[in-house]
């Protein structure tokens, strides 16, 4: 890949990891309630679904999904109703009082859970796996060895996200502090439950475009 190439695709990879989005909601919610180190683990979940929808992609069952209008809206349905109940979960969460001198509060999720749902996010969208579909291609040459461009696109994809992730789990980290009002800490559980909740009905009444 030349040089020129290269720069659209970290232009292209600079702005979809940077957008807020469904993973980016996940893991400020999380950060907020449970602490950075906890919500790292969403940040991992979701560069591995990245690695997943990337492989996806490339094998050419993205294109069969792009392809089948009925596939892809089992896909959209079921990464739809993930994202309603995640909203609804969150929604009817019970949150006890968060001290932010110590570390109670952020033991109430495991780690692996957190891991688990943030994956489930991150491959639940057809739209990731058809905009990976259009975009791995354009970037690709077919006379040099797939694989290695393949790791490169999608570790640099990878990279970018966990990046940004961290920055928005950063930011809700510092607000912590004032989240540990009980009242403030209701407010930000509803506000995140029905964040998720429309995502997901965003997804289910989108198009394939």
């Amino acid at each position: 890949m030349d040089l020129q190439s290269w720069l659209l695709y970290l232009s292209f990879v600079f702005i979809a990891t940077a957008t807020p989005g469904p993973a980016v909601f996940f893991i400020m919610t999380k950060s907020g309630l449970y602490g950075w180190k906890k919500a790292s683990f969403s940040a991992l979940g979701n560069i591995c679904g990245l690695f997943v929808l990337g492989i996806i992609a490339v094998t050419g069952l993205g294109a069969v999904l792009k392809a089948s209008e009925l596939l892809f809206n089992l896909v959209r349905y079921a990464g739809a109703a993930y994202l309603i109940y995640l909203g609804i979960v969150q929604l009817f969460q019970k949150q006890g009082v968060i001290d932010p001198l110590d570390n109670k509060g952020k033991e109430d999720i495991s780690s692996f859970k957190i891991f688990i749902q943030a994956l489930g996010v991150a491959v639940s969208n057809p739209k990731a796996i058809v905009f990976l579909t259009a975009l791995f291609p354009q970037f690709i040459l077919v006379d040099q060895p797939l694989i290695s461009q393949f790791l490169n696109l999608v570790m640099t994809l990878m990279g970018f996200s966990f990046s940004f992730l961290m920055f928005y789990a950063f930011l809700a980290y510092k607000a912590k502090n004032w989240l540990a009002a009980p009242a403030r800490m209701k407010w930000f559980s509803r506000t995140s439950g029905s964040a998720f909740i429309g995502f997901g009905v965003l997804m289910a009444a989108s198009s394939r475009n």
